[in-house]
């Protein structure tokens, strides 16, 4: 990677941070909503650790692994809403036709979306460990997490990206919001797979990879170290990944076409 390149991924990275950090409406949801959220469900499924075969005791440790996967669902809202109002105001197009390297204008953004899934991974790890979880890979396991989280935001970020590129619109952006949402519902979010064997939702939960996603980070709160649910959380999040960054190289000639 050229120098060139480095610092105008730098300088659009930075921006991007900045442009959420001074946006309380867009940093609230990413840290309390999730919190909230998990206050909700460990007070009202508590019961379900008594469940035989559940694997903790701990419903936190349990269920803090899908405030991460929310996390990476609002860097997909955030970076593709602030992808697109770039594209609305013309300031993407005025770029667009400045030297700087086409992979810059996207990269930049993910760049900066890789930073703030690692901080909020941060946050959610130790509203975890404040709220009573055990983080029984220790140390770590944290750094795992942070990197997971970080890749998981990215995958999700560039899926915004897409949104924006191809609509130019922050609300139909925001509307992809309940479909991705209901995802973590049909998944293995409140209960573990092993418990739901039979019936349709058990299906779709083995189907759904975000499943797998979140599986990876629980693993690491109540099973310490399991190879097979961190292979299969980080090939889900690598794959994601890819299929959003193809996916963006393609939306991203299309609006070139355009400028």
């Amino acid at each position: 990677m050229s120098p060139a390149l480095v610092t105008q991924v730098g300088a659009l990275a930075g921006r991007s941070i900045l442009k959420t950090a001074r946006q309380p409406f867009q940093v609230f949801p990413i840290i309390f909503f999730p919190a909230i959220l998990l206050a909700v469900n460990a007070s009202g499924l508590r019961a379900a650790t008594r469940l035989p075969g559940f694997p903790t005791d701990s419903y936190i440790s349990f269920a803090i692994a899908v405030a991460f996967i929310q996390g990476s669902m609002f860097a997909l809202i955030n970076t593709g809403t602030n992808l697109a109002e770039d594209i609305e105001s013309g300031f993407f197009n005025r770029l667009a036709l400045t030297p700087m390297h086409r992979v810059s204008l996207i990269a930049g953004s993910l760049a900066g979306v890789a930073v703030l899934g690692a901080a909020q991974s941060i946050v959610y790890i130790l509203l975890g460990l404040i709220a009573g979880a055990h983080l029984l890979a220790g140390v770590g396991g944290a750094v795992v997490i942070v990197v997971l989280g970080s890749i998981a935001a990215v995958a999700f970020g560039s899926l915004g990206c897409v949104a924006a590129l191809r609509t130019g619109s922050g609300e139909a952006v925001q509307g992809l919001f309940p479909l991705f949402f209901v995802f973590i519902f049909l998944s293995s979010s409140n209960l573990p797979r092993q418990l739901l064997r039979t019936g349709w939702f058990h299906t779709v939960a083995t189907w759904n990879p975000i499943s797998y996603l979140i599986e990876g980070f629980r693993s690491l709160f109540i099973f310490g170290w399991d190879a097979t649910a961190l292979w299969r959380g980080f090939a889900v999040a690598l794959a994601l990944l890819i299929i959003g960054l193809v996916a963006v190289g393609w939306a991203l000639d299309k609006r070139l076409e355009r400028t």
